[in-house]
């Protein structure tokens, strides 16, 4: 009997978070048209603990779609422009005296949300970005002598625009890792443009529902752990291993080696497997499938790839060698 109500109980939160993220897509649809791989995107590394790459042409949509969704889940939402004259204090916050209380008192900063927007990650030098990376890792930041910690939703949304190289600063590999995701943003097609024009035009406030709290969000994610565990030794866990490691030239097939410099390291393995298991769920699977591991193997694998020149003069690029690993790695060995 008890199993029978635990199974109840079980089936009724797996429902619960399932209609609560088809109603955050219908709430950003109300503002945002298309884009649906962007938005699911979000909502699968809000639920998996991770953060997101955005590469995408400015204008299409990015600061809304992210302020939007930070209205819908009642967050916290900042953003900042990177520029080269940015220093760390801009992002995590500094000491400053205090003239009335004779003082020194700590100004946070913009890190201190639970959605953040890093508008051109790479127009700011490498100290901006060692500072970002702690607050993304290790979910603090140490102003002074003391270190504070981050809200437990704490998500970084990075954009980089894929034309512009001048007066911008590459992003180190050990940064780029700290990634779950890298999204590429493209143009919409005619009906979706089309629609966004008539929309704006018409100048109208969208009135959004509020779908859902932080603290709710933390509670999902231990509802879908606890739905779909991935055991240790499981077929899942060794196809998704072996993926990332035949992204590594001493590891994969024999072509790769003159096409890749560095693959991927075993965080990817980490963000891969928790991803997919967050895209089985909420889809309505009982179980993580090779698909859904197929389909998050981009966005997870796609930065973490280093190409050799040959492949950039021959026109490869990571998502074409990420085919080609899918399609030659078996499911079981």
């Amino acid at each position: 009997m008890k199993t029978k109500l635990k199974a109840v109980i079980h089936n009724q939160n797996k429902d619960f978070v399932k209609e609560k993220v088809e109603t955050i897509k219908r709430e950003v649809r109300k503002v945002i048209v298309g884009q649906e791989e962007l938005i699911e995107g979000i909502i699968i590394a809000l639920l998996s603990d991770g953060h997101i790459l955005l590469e995408g042409y400015p204008g299409l949509g990015k600061t809304v779609t992210v302020k939007t969704i930070a209205r819908i889940l009642d967050a916290k939402f900042q953003r900042v422009q990177f520029t080269p004259d940015l220093i760390p204090g801009d992002i995590t916050g500094f000491e400053m005296w205090d003239m009335e209380t004779r003082k020194s008192k700590v100004q946070k900063g913009p890190v201190f949300t639970n959605l953040l927007l890093a508008d051109e990650i790479n127009r700011a030098p490498a100290k901006v970005q060692s500072a970002l990376l702690e607050a993304m890792q290790e979910k603090q930041v140490t102003i002074g002598r003391e270190t504070y910690p981050l809200e437990k939703i704490f998500l970084v949304l990075a954009t980089q625009n894929p034309i512009e190289i001048s007066g911008t600063y590459l992003l180190p590999e050990a940064e780029i890792d700290r990634f779950m995701f890298k999204l590429k943003i493209h143009y919409p097609p005619y009906g979706n443009e089309r629609e966004i024009t008539e929309r704006q035009i018409r100048d109208e406030e969208k009135e959004l529902e509020v779908v859902l709290s932080p603290k709710e969000i933390l509670s999902f994610r231990h509802t879908i752990s606890e739905w779909l565990p991935l055991h240790e030794n499981s077929v899942t866990i060794k196809y998704i291993t072996r993926l990332v490691r035949a992204t590594r030239p001493e590891e994969g097939s024999g072509t790769l080696k003159n096409l890749v410099m560095y693959g991927a390291s075993p965080r990817a393995s980490i963000a891969l497997a928790r991803a997919s298991r967050v895209y089985a769920f909420i889809h309505g699977e009982d179980m993580v499938l090779p698909e859904h591991i197929h389909v998050m193997a981009y966005p997870v694998l796609r930065h973490r790839i280093i190409l050799t020149h040959e492949a950039e003069s021959q026109g490869i690029d990571s998502d074409e060698i990420i085919k080609n690993i899918l399609h030659e790695v078996p499911i079981l060995e």
